[in-house]
């Protein structure tokens, strides 16, 4: 069994990050389905392709929330974690080489990490872009992103217009502003480790002392 792993959300600072892993015996079968690089796919076509994935393929999904985030950062950095995370999506696919999308600049240094959370049966296999270059891990990414816009969706209806949750995103930072301001605090999606949310509460904190 040959498996591709991904994620979504790494970067984000609302939501929960996905890991997915996707299993094959034959990566030119996953070409026919029109597997590729998550981003480069339309939402319509993704949903498409992750639903013929997971009928036709073993796959594993991992969701870290934002408070495990936070919690598992007093310990690990972010490359640890995202790491610890792909191996724990190959555990229950059993498999005997994994396709890793390295999530630090030294793929060599990524791939031991990810070995060291590893069964020792499987030999990992870390690249930049590898969502781009193996069939697997484009699968993985594809369901990783689709699970995620699942989920922010629903939080959405739950919270409000959150937008995408990442740092970048003018809707998001406009929704965190807001509530910092009058809750005091981050909601409880939000990554409180993140930079993003500790200069969001500096600034309200100095904003209160001005006004004091």
């Amino acid at each position: 069994m040959i498996c591709g792993v991904d994620e979504a959300g790494k970067g984000s600072v609302l939501g929960p990050m996905v890991v997915a892993a996707v299993g094959c015996t034959d990566m030119d079968d996953l070409i026919a389905l029109g597997v590729a690089d998550s981003k480069k796919i339309s939402s319509k076509s993704r949903e498409k392709i992750s639903a013929d994935i997971k009928a036709q393929y073993p796959f594993s999904i991992v969701i870290r929330t934002a408070h495990d985030i936070d919690e598992l950062r007093r310990t690990m950095t972010m490359n640890e974690i995202v790491a610890r995370s792909h191996a724990e999506a190959l555990i229950p696919l059993n498999c005997t080489c994994a396709y890793v999308d390295a999530c630090d600049v030294s793929e060599e240094r990524y791939e031991e990490t990810v070995s060291s959370f590893s069964p020792p049966d499987c030999t990992i296999v870390a690249r930049h872009k590898a969502d781009s270059l193996f069939p697997p891990v484009s699968a993985a990414s594809i369901i990783a992103k689709v699970e995620r816009d699942r989920i922010i969706e629903e939080l959405s209806l739950e919270y409000g217009d959150i937008g995408s949750g990442y740092p970048s995103d003018p809707v998001t930072i406009t929704y965190l502003t807001k509530y910092i301001r009058h809750h005091n605090q981050p909601p409880v999606i939000a990554r409180s480790s993140w930079e993003t949310v500790k200069n969001l509460l500096h600034q309200k904190n100095q904003s209160s002392l001005l006004d004091f």
